[in-house]
């Protein structure tokens, strides 16, 4: 089977340079939703506290109770929880749900600051706060998202000026000790003094950020896939390879066929349109167990920076890692 690994140094390398931005670990949630973007829930975890980072951002509680063990702060982003948790805070999105969460459980308020998706409209803050009083829920924290941080556009600041309004309205409640947060990856690394109680970190600590906002170069990749061959053969100019006959040979060469198609996450848009780090032509249409590849290597890296196969399918490389199926087996290295 094909099978992934993780490249600890490069993830260091990327904390590092998160936490030089943050100017503290404490600061610093990693971003462990989808499968930590297809590169392994418990395995990214485990790096993680390796390296110091005692927060995690994940999407549901089946997440969060996988890794509850790895860290002192778990955020859920999507789900309403069923009962309290003393590790586990979980998100407002709308003030129409508050009244469903269970009495005393720990929450953190999502307010919609421009991106217009999830949380609360800024004119809902203050009658969201008293429902959470009237409910009894303990309010830790209050928090946006961007949603052009990666982009070189005024909505950068117009959102930060909106959270500096939301932050006065909630210190103005009687809170003292209730946190804020607001940057993403691509927003951390537009501060130069950053000054906010956490960022909550994805793509960046995997090292496939991209942005036309800031520098990114010395992020590096964590994962790496590689896939085993299959069969070879021998094939001739003319011949035509796979499903619908869609590639002809060039000249004379020998071919392999790999365990790696678009069931396990290789997107099929990139038939007749990849070439791997190691310059081997994809040929023929992705099928959904295998590829084909002008190659004779018994294993074949596939790619170690989904930025690029992202390029050619035209799309980010967040879909390429979180298509990945979690049933492919991780190495640390």
């Amino acid at each position: 089977m094909a099978y992934i690994t993780l490249n600890k140094n490069n993830f260091f390398n990327n904390l590092d340079i998160i936490t030089n931005k943050t100017k503290s670990k404490d600061k610093v949630a990693i971003v462990l939703k989808d499968n930590a973007y297809g590169h392994g829930l418990i395995e990214v975890a485990s790096m993680a506290k390796e390296y110091g980072i005692t927060k995690a951002v994940v999407r549901c509680q089946v997440e969060a109770d996988v890794i509850k063990d790895f860290f002192d702060y778990i955020l859920v982003l999507a789900e309403i929880p069923s009962f309290k948790s003393d590790k586990i805070r979980y998100t407002i999105n709308d003030i129409k749900t508050i009244k469903k969460f269970p009495q005393e459980t720990k929450v953190e308020l999502k307010v919609d600051t421009l991106m217009h998706r999830n949380g609360v409209d800024m004119g809902e803050v203050e009658e969201a706060i008293n429902l959470i009083k009237r409910q009894n829920l303990n309010l830790e924290a209050v928090f946006t998202h961007h949603r052009s941080a990666d982009e070189l556009s005024s909505e950068w600041f117009i959102q930060n000026e909106n959270f500096k309004k939301i932050k006065k309205t909630v210190l103005s409640k009687g809170f003292k000790n209730i946190r804020f947060h607001s940057a993403n990856s691509a927003s951390l690394m537009r501060y130069e003094n950053f000054d906010e109680d956490m960022a909550r970190v994805g793509i960046a600590a995997y090292g496939c950020l991209q942005s036309d906002a800031c520098d990114v170069s010395e992020f590096k990749a964590v994962l790496s896939l590689i896939a085993n061959k299959n069969s070879s053969r021998s094939v001739k100019k003319g011949d035509r390879i796979g499903y619908g006959a869609t590639y002809e040979v060039k000249k004379d060469c020998k071919i392999s066929n790999y365990d790696f198609g678009y069931a396990d996450g290789f997107c099929r848009l990139l038939s007749n349109n990849y070439i791997t780090p190691c310059h081997n032509e994809l040929i023929g249409r992705i099928s959904m167990d295998n590829s084909s590849f002008i190659s004779e290597e018994d294993e074949l890296l596939i790619f170690d920076d989904a930025t690029i196969p992202a390029k050619g399918a035209g799309t980010i490389a967040y879909e390429v890692l979180t298509s990945l199926k979690p049933y492919i087996k991780k190495v640390i290295k």
